[in-house]
């Protein structure tokens, strides 16, 4: 299909999609993440990434080859991670905000889908499953376009998650691939006014910065991460050790690694010769590859490594490089986050709470720790299920995008007149008239009349008298009391009757009587 096809294909699916209720949608999501791990669907997909990874080798680097690489275990991964989202609340017609105004309305503000969310991705396959996940979850279709590398297994993915989809009534189409992994495809979708509702690029810094400055579509923007550790000078040395090699080292390719290390200085001397033997010889005699220190002029008359160079700690490095900075407070640690980061994630490693707080309050950034690694800006860590991207912008979320975010960001508001609540000025009573004997009733703005039905009817009661300042029950002619009671029940001779009728109509207001 083309690019313009599958946009109109996409479309077509939002309405479908908008109108399944909550458990429809769950029970697609199971589907869909048993879909992933049958036997034949995980043999197509492990077969089509086995193809991409032969065609990437020499081409990318070894992180990025394992960014792209799957086994049983990570599609796994991917089946949990659909089925920790299908657990989680529905978050279409949650009402954010209820106002009841003065002269009878009652204003909603829902959360709705989207309708049709495009995400442009790089080389990881599990963002497909994630994204499509997310969409269905929250009502919206979606249309990925991820990079030529990945395609192949994107595609597999894709087409075991639309079985899912088809075996309960929802169309495939809410899960689209686009097939041409050109720049022009990822041109169309920026300007896909009409079809696209809302664009998310996941990627690397010319990505986005494409995106931001070219889409004609709403663009949410989830930013590269030059994430920093501060190493205070009453930090745990040896808990900073190991947040540091977690941070940096378990997944060096994820935008939440770290990539800029500062030390204070009061420490500096007998800090930096541990960290560049835990980072250096010790990770080298475990097996495991080493982090390049690139050092500033500070640091590298106290430790050998590279020199830094002017770009160093402006670079989303995904590997394993580290920038090395030596400070002499937590203010110009502050400031030099002001200056160098993209405001995704940074953390102080102190027992100063004064200092936490000071780097807490000043630093701004989607996430900001204290004693803990840059690693867990992570909708599974937040226990927000799995996430399309961290944003670090302002508007409309920030940190983790989750399947509320993600999901139901739009809004929506219902106005509606109040039942038993009249737009008339106060103290204008409305009389409710009501048989027992065969359920008919009346409005009347005069005294309590009979009406006949077939002989049984007696006076009518009981009368109930609405006021703009409350509701009152009245027994007879002659005596009145005023109860309280919940909105949608009433007593009525000592029993509660919970059917609601509509009664009359009164200009705007519907009036409602409970029997």
């Amino acid at each position: 299909m083309t690019t313009q096809e599958i946009l109109e294909a996409a479309r077509g699916a939002k309405a479908a999609l908008a109108l399944a209720d909550g458990t429809s949608r769950a029970q697609a999501l199971h589907s869909m993440a048993a879909q992933l791990c049958s036997p034949a669907n995980m043999t197509a997909i492990l077969a089509a990434n086995a193809d991409d990874m032969a065609a990437a080798k020499g081409h990318i680097s070894e992180v990025m080859l394992d960014r792209l690489a799957l086994t049983e275990e990570r599609i796994r991964a991917m089946a949990k991670g659909i089925e920790e989202v299908a657990a989680l609340p529905d978050p279409v017609g949650r009402v954010l905000k209820r106002v009841e105004r003065p002269n009878g309305l009652v204003i909603e503000k829902t959360a709705v889908p989207m309708g049709v969310i495009a995400i442009i991705y790089e080389s990881r396959p599990n963002v497909t499953s994630d994204a499509a996940a997310l969409a269905i979850k929250s009502g919206n279709a979606c249309i990925l376009r991820c990079g030529k590398e990945a395609w192949r297994s994107a595609n597999a993915i894709v087409q075991a998650l639309r079985q899912g989809l088809r075996e309960n009534g929802l169309p495939e189409n809410a899960v689209c691939l686009i097939e041409d992994t050109t720049h022009a495809s990822a041109n169309a979708l920026m300007t896909a006014v009409g079809y696209v509702d809302l664009l998310i690029p996941r990627g690397g810094a010319g990505l986005i910065r494409a995106c931001v400055e070219n889409a004609k579509v709403p663009c949410i923007q989830t930013g590269t991460g030059i994430c920093h550790i501060f190493v205070d000078d009453t930090a745990d040395q040896a808990k900073a050790l190991d947040i540091i090699e977690n941070a940096k080292a378990s997944r060096p390719s994820v935008c939440n690694a770290e990539e800029v290390c500062l030390v204070h200085s009061a420490i500096a001397q007998e800090f930096l010769p541990k960290l560049a033997q835990r980072l250096g010889p010790d990770r080298v005699a475990a097996g495991k590859l080493p982090v390049e220190l690139r050092l500033d002029t500070r640091a590298a008359a106290i430790i050998s490594g590279t020199p830094a160079g002017p770009a160093d700690f402006d670079t989303e490095f995904l590997d394993y490089i580290l920038a090395v900075k030596v400070v002499d407070s937590v203010d110009e640690a502050i400031a030099h986050i002001a200056q160098h980061s993209t405001g995704h994630s940074e953390a102080i490693l102190t027992q100063t709470q004064a200092d936490a707080d000071r780097f807490t309050a000043a630093v701004d950034s989607a996430a900001v720790y204290v004693n803990c690694s840059t690693r867990f800006t992570d909708g599974g860590e937040f226990g927000l299920g799995c996430e399309m991207g961290i944003s670090t912008q302002k508007l409309h979320a920030r940190a983790p995008w989750d399947w509320r975010s993600f999901a139901a960001t739009s809004t929506s508001f219902t106005v509606m007149g109040r039942s038993g609540d009249l737009p008339c000025p106060s103290f204008f009573i409305i009389f409710l008239q009501f048989c027992p004997a065969c359920g008919r009733g009346r409005a009347s703005f005069s005294q309590l009349k009979k009406i006949s039905c077939t002989g049984r009817c007696k006076l009518l009661w009981p009368v109930f008298l609405f006021y703009r300042d409350g509701l009152y029950f009245k027994t007879n002619m002659k005596t009145e009391k005023n109860f309280t009671f919940p909105r949608k029940r009433i007593l009525l001779d000592g029993g509660m009757y919970p059917r609601i009728r509509r009664f009359s109509q009164c200009k705007s207001s519907t009036f409602m009587f409970y029997r």
